[in-house]
């Protein structure tokens, strides 16, 4: 086993941008939300969500946008029905992700997902790519009562896994959840990912490693930070 799972008994993902090829599908979600309803973004408006859980993103809407004729609930399944299909459809792997999880497995080490997104698009994006068996733990945000960068989440996951946070290893692509990774006492991985290029140096000082794909790793060449 390579130098950076060394002493480590789970590995925990970040789902969005770092499990899957995904983020694209949000901000092209909320490109459709905005226009449907006649809605101008404001200012540092994606920044202002980062690590949120799908119930906050939600109520920031509800109170960004007083002039909306929905509730809450209303705001969250529609989002659900705009992005389920493109995640059935159109949401890769990362590159080299399935080998590294099946290869962690192998040596006995746990694998977990603790996430921002909604537990219904979780579930149905696993069993699209079929890898819900990888899994040993699923939590989300909403489940954990607080987003990210708070660490409610990751210590959820950790407690499932029966793993100390320790001896955890986080995959994370945007700083709200390498913050939230480090804040439960694990060890962070930041993960590239074209949706957050321009906090490349952000995530490089927050984490502890940074990887272009999950072949570095077992090829070495990862950037211990």
């Amino acid at each position: 086993m390579t130098e950076m799972l060394r002493d480590i008994d789970a590995v925990i993902f970040d789902m969005d941008g770092t499990l899957v090829d995904s983020m694209w599908i949000w901000v092209r979600v909320d490109e459709e939300y905005l226009e449907k309803y006649h809605l101008t973004e404001p200012e540092n408006f994606h920044e202002d969500m980062e690590g949120m859980s799908y119930l906050e993103v939600a109520q920031y809407y509800h109170r960004m946008f007083p002039e909306l004729p929905v509730t809450v609930e209303e705001i969250m399944e529609e989002w659900h029905e705009m992005a389920h299909d493109k995640y059935m459809h159109e949401v890769p792997l990362k590159k080299g992700v399935r080998e590294f999880i099946e290869t962690v497995r192998r040596n006995g080490v746990k694998t977990g997902i603790a996430t921002s997104n909604s537990r219904g698009l979780v579930d149905d994006t696993l069993k699209a790519l079929g890898i819900t068996h990888l899994f040993d733990a699923v939590k989300t945000s909403e489940e954990a009562g607080a987003g990210k960068p708070a660490p409610d989440v990751y210590l959820l996951a950790a407690g499932e896994l029966k793993a100390n946070p320790a001896r955890c290893l986080v995959f994370e692509d945007v700083p709200a959840g390498i913050m939230a990774g480090k804040s439960a006492g694990m060890r962070v991985c930041a993960v590239e990912d074209e949706f957050s290029a321009s906090l490349r140096d952000k995530k490089r000082r927050l984490a502890d490693y940074y990887i272009q794909d999950y072949d570095d790793i077992e090829k070495e060449t990862y950037e211990v930070l």
